[in-house]
């Protein structure tokens, strides 16, 4: 048990896993848990630490109350991401990393630059209302008026209880073993005056060292060629024409941006950027001109 003091969680998350790695190649299986840290960035670089080691990798971290429980309408848990990571013959590893709500606010934030609507069934208002309008979305959510809803949706037509379920196991998992805040205690806000507060999360990491079960090159063989079966399988008629594998859209990303020198920035972005450099004292000297400048 790790306790981060509210430190950097993008160095108190990579700390962590390593750990566990450490005790998987000595022991075979390594878990680590940790409390009182902050956003730890990424959670798919902790699983893709695991898998560049010889390891499958597992971690999930809570997060300010945001999902509200299949049938509720108060934002109780975090966005909470069920992260796995398995290494492959594939040029990257089986990394799924996604959250247990439908949308998460950074999509949502997204949309605002965008000047779109959020797609209907991400998110329900207190009132029990399916909300759309992103910005006024935006602003009930800081307020707790708003909740995104697990993954199915809204309800249990559509299989909303599991991911209700994936949610509450991620937040069990972040404050169970290490006696932490959940809930209204890590809301990083203080809802009467709207001031920032500490917000201190749980996380915890998980390693199997694959070589203390069967031969890494074997272990690899398989996963590539089930991986392989799924792209192959028969696509849909009015699809794509491609099947799509976790860990395959971002290696692609990866790909084309790299050819391409770096990746696009969109306008409202941009101007963000800008905003934010004229505003802090040194970044104007610092970076005088941005490349989309």
């Amino acid at each position: 048990l790790v306790d981060g003091n509210l430190g950097l969680g993008l160095y108190i998350g990579p700390h962590c896993m390593q750990m566990a790695i450490d005790k998987a190649k000595k022991y075979g299986v390594g878990f680590v848990a940790c409390r009182n840290s902050t956003h730890y960035g990424i959670a798919g670089y902790y699983a893709t630490m695991a898998t560049d080691q010889g390891c499958i990798g597992f971690t999930g971290t809570n997060a300010r109350p945001s999902i509200a429980p299949t049938f509720g309408v108060e934002p109780m848990m975090g966005t909470n991401p069920l992260v796995f990571g398995l290494p492959s013959t594939d040029d990257f590893p089986f990394v799924i990393d996604c959250a247990t709500s439908v949308n998460q606010r950074g999509k949502i934030e997204k949309y605002a630059r965008e000047g779109v609507d959020t797609p209907a069934g991400a998110v329900i208002d207190d009132q029990g209302i399916e909300r759309t309008d992103t910005e006024g979305i935006l602003r009930d959510m800081v307020l707790g008026k708003c909740a995104l809803t697990p993954v199915g949706g809204a309800g249990d037509k559509m299989g909303g209880y599991k991911g209700f379920g994936w949610a509450a196991t991620v937040e069990l998992l972040c404050t169970a073993l290490q006696s932490g805040p959940w809930g209204e205690d890590i809301c990083g806000v203080d809802r009467a005056t709207g001031k920032p507060k500490p917000m201190p999360l749980g996380h915890f990491f998980l390693a199997i060292d694959i070589e203390k079960i069967c031969p890494l090159d074997t272990f690899k063989k398989n996963t590539g060629e089930f991986l392989k079966a799924l792209r192959e399988s028969k696509k849909a008629p009015t699809g794509p024409g491609r099947i799509w594998t976790a860990g395959e859209p971002e290696n692609d990303a990866r790909i084309s941006r790299t050819s391409q020198g770096g990746m696009k920035v969109v306008a409202p972005l941009q101007k963000n950027m800008i905003d934010l450099r004229n505003s802090r004292p040194g970044l104007k000297e610092k970076y005088p001109k941005l490349p989309f400048e």
